[in-house]
């Protein structure tokens, strides 16, 4: 069976993340710094690409990486409109909306520029797989109670996709055959109800819904949310920074480093275990209220993501929801392999590409 080479690309704010596949396997593994002072030269995120892919062909080349030799590039997906799940060609329409940050500026978009850029002057295909806006939503879990405002599907789809399917191998079946919870716990905290392949249902723990996490405060009680932003005259900055940066156990405890909350639970601090049982709380409420999206019905809950090393928080939430299934665990995130292996699987012609379509 012929071998593929693919480059994987996970734009940061003030890093590139790039990988050399040869099928599954990684051979080559870089995190090229740049320092801010390069950056700020550029006014936006999508003007730095020329800068980052040349930084990307530098490194290879001293690396002795030969990029004639690719087959494929694959991309972190950014902020593009609802798609369903899988592995999108990126093309022109796609690029637009990246560069002209349509649906939101973020350093993921990055992630198809440099991507399409490359493939483009490799003449090899490039693709994207599983962006944040993944949106598999049934219509009744759009429903809000406020017309204006449905609920929106954005979430860790990537790694949620990846995860399930690791864990549906291990369990020797398919990701497309079964029913799983699958928990991305990390300083954002998403929960997904995975039905068949397709996420039915997600709380959006980007703009707000679900438990709280290292920063975030997750959701509050609105009506005493609006009051307290009118009694104290907060605007829109000042409120998000509350809510999405300064919120969860770092709004506690003053730190968003779970091992500094632990060591303060060893020492005996009442209010560091009480909020640190909290978080483990708040997310097996949520895995909880995934089992009945699923109607009890579920094969397995994967716990993933930065916090899943902890296995102090691990064992709480297994023990507060084994009585909904087996609990299986894959610390970390699987960014690149699963940005591969979604570029694998449409070379060796086990799946097809999409094709991004821009709406008006």
């Amino acid at each position: 069976m012929q071998t593929h080479r693919i480059l994987t690309i996970n734009p940061e704010i003030h890093a590139t993340n790039v990988c050399v596949f040869d099928d599954d396997v990684c051979i080559f593994e870089k995190s090229i710094h740049h320092h801010p002072s390069e950056l700020r030269q550029f006014a936006n995120f999508h003007e730095q690409a020329a800068f980052r892919e040349n930084e990307i062909y530098d490194h290879l080349d001293y690396e002795g990486l030969n990029v004639s030799k690719l087959h494929a590039v694959c991309g972190r997906g950014g902020l593009l409109h609802p798609i369903e799940g899988g592995t999108y060609y990126i093309n022109e329409a796609m690029i637009a909306d990246l560069e002209a940050d349509v649906f939101g500026k973020h350093v993921s978009n990055l992630g198809g520029i440099l991507a399409f850029a490359i493939g483009k002057g490799l003449h090899v295909p490039s693709f994207v797989v599983d962006p944040v806006v993944v949106d598999e939503l049934e219509p009744v879990a759009r429903i809000s109670g406020f017309p204006e405002l449905p609920r929106k599907s954005i979430f860790h789809a990537l790694n949620q996709k990846a995860v399930a399917r690791m864990a549906a191998a291990d369990r020797k079946a398919t990701y497309e055959n079964l029913n799983m919870i699958v928990a991305h716990m990390g300083y954002g905290i998403t929960i997904g109800a995975h039905r068949n392949g397709k996420v039915i249902d997600v709380n959006n723990g980007l703009n707000g819904e679900g438990p709280f996490s290292m920063t975030r405060a997750g959701t509050v009680p609105i009506g005493d949310l609006l009051k307290w932003c009118l009694e104290k005259g907060y605007g829109i900055s000042e409120i998000s920074s509350k809510l999405f940066s300064r919120g969860g156990m770092q709004a506690y405890l003053q730190t968003d480093d779970i091992a500094d909350a632990e060591r303060k639970i060893d020492q005996g601090d009442q209010l560091s275990e009480t909020v640190y049982h909290g978080l483990a709380y708040q997310i097996s409420k949520e895995i909880g209220a995934m089992g009945s999206v699923l109607n009890g019905q579920v094969d397995v809950i994967v716990l993933t993501g930065m916090l899943a090393y902890r296995k102090k928080l691990t064992e709480l939430i297994s023990k507060s929801v084994c009585w909904i299934s087996d609990t299986l665990v894959y610390p970390g995130d699987y960014i690149m392999p699963a940005l591969a292996a979604g570029a694998l699987r449409v070379l060796r012609k086990q799946e097809e590409a999409k094709h991004y379509e821009s709406i008006e």
